[in-house]
């Protein structure tokens, strides 16, 4: 089974990848941040390094995705492709850090990327508000992340609901995590696992 955690910027979603890998005894494929080339110099001059960006996160979402395919094994996977683009890139393009044709040469790399893929059996969206998304952010205290603007998460979030309700194919279950501290806290990790578990174990089909 492929299962993907996806949400916005601060959400946890790393956080519940993790959780779910060890709660279910699976491998955790996690977003390729920490030795990204180009992060740091993207939170500091967006519309200068956006192409740079969304090129690297798109290569190598995808050669995870392959992985994946290729262990034939239960995964939880950090965010996936299809948000990658559908959600990331289509930002930065509507607010003004992709030009046109750099957009379009992303979504044509990865409409020949799709082809080679198989959609994740399920997708937990984790949905937050701004105000949850900004303090996990600061609590989490990454230099480079510091100056997202409330603009940006307005608009990937207004994105994510677009993708979840209208282009993603695949299953999804969404968990408003507003206000929720599943890393710290027992009884809020459960409501997350009581939403997910009979899905897993084959109680409602997927």
């Amino acid at each position: 089974m492929h299962i993907v955690v996806s949400g916005n910027i601060g959400s946890g979603k790393t956080t519940l990848t993790r959780l779910l890998a060890k709660h279910y005894g699976w491998q955790a494929k996690l977003e390729p941040v920490i030795n990204n080339p180009y992060l740091s110099d993207y939170y500091s001059d967006i519309p200068r390094w956006a192409f740079n960006l969304e090129v690297y996160f798109l290569k190598e979402r995808f050669r995870q995705a392959l992985e994946i395919a290729a262990l034939g094994s239960n995964v939880v996977q950090d965010r996936s492709v299809w948000e990658g683009v559908s959600v990331f890139v289509e930002n930065n393009m509507r607010m003004g850090n992709l030009a046109w044709r750099d957009y379009q040469t992303v979504i044509s790399l990865f409409e020949q990327m799709q082809r080679q893929l198989r959609l994740p059996d399920l997708t937990v969206y984790l949905k937050a508000d701004i105000a949850h998304l900004v303090r996990q952010i600061g609590r989490r205290g990454r230099d480079y992340e510091q100056g997202i603007s409330i603009d940006y998460l307005q608009g990937l979030n207004a994105l994510y609901d677009r993708f979840v309700g209208e282009i993603y194919p695949g299953r999804v279950l969404t968990i408003d995590v507003s206000g929720l501290d599943f890393q710290h806290n027992a009884s809020d990790l459960r409501l997350i696992l009581d939403k997910v578990d009979p899905l897993v174990s084959g109680l409602f089909p997927l």
